[in-house]
């Protein structure tokens, strides 16, 4: 398994090298790059199986180096140090990543999804990646399910329900999809959009709302004719997120 390791920050660079020399003896590194303008041609002269792709690096980020691609003919492990539109980025788009400093253990992980062709990084979710990384909540979200993901526009999802370490997502076409997601990681990626989590068991959107009926907690019926309890707890601050949109 051969890759190159593109990073804007050398130090990163030799940690990544020593862990994966040390851990790894599958894994060759055909190259190193500090400067994200040139990985380009350095990736289509040596054509590795993978790459670490740092996301945060000057004149062209991680995103932007895979959009001059016409096809990624090499799978991609993502790396960065904690940023939140980055991190966000990834998450919307279901894409694999390792945050700095990087641990064996996920170092690990990572390549094994690569050697099974599970980091595969299609052209849409490249393209929610860069619109979420550049400041924009798009319309369009993947998400995971258990055969590959699942691209739904937001507005089409009605509310989410637990189902143990699974989440089941409810849509206004009637059907249900089953999310390899627990409803606390959906509620992080919908955080920005007009969705509140009623009860530990339901994450609803705003705008699907019909109706609201009083009580200790109170009840709200969806679009779909649903409904679902409101939390006692979370009854106040459900009410006025509500009435902000």
């Amino acid at each position: 398994m051969n890759c190159i390791i593109i990073d804007d920050e050398n130090h990163c660079i030799q940690s990544l090298v020593k862990l994966i020399e040390k851990r790894f003896s599958e894994v060759k590194i055909l190259g190193t790059c500090l400067d994200s303008t040139t990985a380009f041609d350095q990736i289509m002269q040596l054509k590795p199986d993978f790459i670490f792709l740092d996301i945060e690096m000057p004149f062209l980020n991680g995103f932007d180096l895979l959009s001059k691609f016409e096809k990624l003919f090499f799978e991609v492990i993502f790396t960065t140090a904690y940023d939140a539109y980055a991190i966000k980025a990834i998450k919307f788009s279901a894409l694999d990543y390792l945050l700095k400093p990087i641990t064996p253990e996920d170092l690990g992980a990572a390549i094994e999804k690569v050697k099974s062709k599970q980091s595969f990084i299609s052209q849409e979710q490249l393209r929610l990646a860069t619109t979420v990384n550049n400041r924009h909540l798009p319309d369009t979200i993947a998400l995971p399910t258990a055969d590959g993901l699942t691209f739904t526009q937001v507005n089409d999802i009605i509310y989410f329900s637990a189902e143990s370490n699974y989440t089941r997502i409810h849509l206004t076409d009637k059907n249900d999809i089953l999310l390899s997601k627990t409803l606390g990681d959906v509620d992080e990626l919908f955080r920005d959009y007009h969705f509140f989590r009623i009860h530990n068991s339901s994450l609803i959107n705003l705008k699907q709302v019909k109706k609201y009926i009083r009580g200790d907690g109170g009840e709200v019926i969806m679009s779909n004719g649903q409904a679902l309890q409101v939390s006692r707890t979370r009854k106040t601050d459900f009410l006025n997120e509500f009435m902000r949109i």
